[in-house]
């Protein structure tokens, strides 16, 4: 997944002898700003994320978007995904036919089920990657973690929509309390629940508003994935259709919302963000400054072209979202006898686990140069593995520390 982003005011997009010039926003901090000529054909990009205040976009340039097979994607000023034009994919009427009988039978259920099943799964492995760096969770939040696996055991039984909800509700509730437990004070997170909507919209804090722009990137990827496979993102299974809603769009994010928590809380825990990439509006509500957004956009695309095995191949997570939407859309049409999106399960092992960094601080400097490195490495290691910041280990370093580890 390769994504330009583009902010500020005056953002251009044009075409020219079949190139498309880009030319980025103004900003207080950026007078003369980046300009970008891309060529057809090149794959130099597959997203555009635009965050501005004005500009222009031809409709020769919309053409060239869906030409080239690249997705633009607008974000609203509060991190609402304000448009995502999409590629218009030739498909047969039978699949969107086949969606609105299972959404009108007993099928819906059976579907809503394993949406949220996945998600609940997939939350849990969150969980399991913060525990390795904060084991003292398993005790701080145990009743949150016997009631997650009590609300989870509830989900087969479940036998309407609003049950559904319900249990995805309470494990969602004490999934946040854990996770939570984990920021630090002065971001003054208060939970993803609040006001008298008791949504997390409108942000009040720097924390929330990190997650609601993160789901909206990982919303637009839903939207490419469903438009590609041809489905209808007015009819979903979990969300119910409302106005100015996209209840299948909301669907096939939940299985995946794990990629923007793992961006937002590892680069919370690297101190990524600083409190003036935020501004507080007249309504007294959050929204993140351009270089903020920027911060962001690249901790989800490191998690979006991150890889993981499957189907016998070395995938990005990016493109899993459009291969389990596919396998959704066959399995509504009956061209698949079962449907698993809690596969592939995402492999996060952390550099900066607990047990890693106990290993680090009582590895002697003996030990570590019979291991083939430099002193320097380990006193910069050490220096890292005593401190509250996360951290990565890479390549050969790593492999070996966890051999140690796994001695020990």
């Amino acid at each position: 997944m390769r994504t330009l982003y583009l902010s500020g005011h005056g953002v251009s997009l044009r075409v020219e002898n079949a190139r498309l010039l880009i030319r980025d926003g103004c900003e207080f901090e950026r007078a003369n700003p980046c300009e970008y000529e891309l060529k057809p054909k090149y794959d130099e990009y597959d997203n555009i994320v635009i965050y501005g205040h004005s500009g222009n976009i031809t409709l020769e340039a919309l053409k060239w978007l869906s030409k080239q097979n690249i997705q633009l994607t607008i974000l609203n000023w509060d991190g609402r995904l304000l448009a995502s034009i999409t590629i218009p994919e030739p498909k047969a009427g039978g699949t969107r036919l086949a969606q609105y009988q299972a959404f009108s039978s007993e099928r819906r259920l059976e579907i809503a089920r394993k949406i949220i099943d996945a998600k609940i799964r997939m939350s849990i492995a969150t969980l399991d990657w913060m525990v390795q760096r904060y084991p003292e969770l398993k005790d701080s939040k145990k009743s949150c973690f016997d009631e997650l696996a009590l609300y989870q055991s509830k989900l087969p039984e479940a036998d309407s929509i609003a049950k559904i909800r319900g249990v995805e509700g309470m494990v969602a509730r004490n999934y946040w309390l854990i996770v939570a437990e984990t920021f630090d004070k002065k971001w003054e997170f208060e939970g993803r629940v609040f006001g008298k909507t008791g949504r997390p919209m409108a942000a009040v804090d720097p924390i929330n508003a990190l997650f609601n722009y993160g789901y909206s990137l990982i919303e637009a990827q839903c939207w490419r994935a469903i438009n590609a496979n041809g489905l209808d993102p007015y009819i979903g299974f979990v969300h119910e259709t409302a106005p100015g809603k996209s209840p299948l769009a909301y669907d096939l994010q939940e299985p995946f919302r794990w990629m923007a928590d793992v961006a937002v809380i590892s680069a919370l825990e690297r101190n990524v963000f600083e409190k003036k990439d935020f501004i507080r509006t007249d309504n007294y509500v959050l929204r993140i400054r351009p270089e903020g957004v920027k911060k962001l956009l690249q901790e989800i695309n490191s998690v979006l072209t991150s890889k993981v095995d499957f189907k016998g191949k070395s995938w990005e997570w990016g493109y899993v979202i459009g291969q389990k939407t596919g396998e959704l859309a066959d399995y509504i049409v009956g061209k698949r006898s079962t449907l698993d999106l809690a596969s592939p399960a995402p492999n996060m092992d952390r550099t900066d686990s607990a047990e890693l960094r106990q290993t680090i601080e009582n590895m002697t400097y003996a030990q570590w140069q019979k291991m083939g490195f430099s002193k320097g490495t380990l006193h910069n290691l050490k220096k890292r593995a005593k401190s509250n910041e996360s951290f990565r280990v890479y390549g050969k370093v790593r492999g070996r520390l966890g051999e140690q580890s796994g001695r020990t």
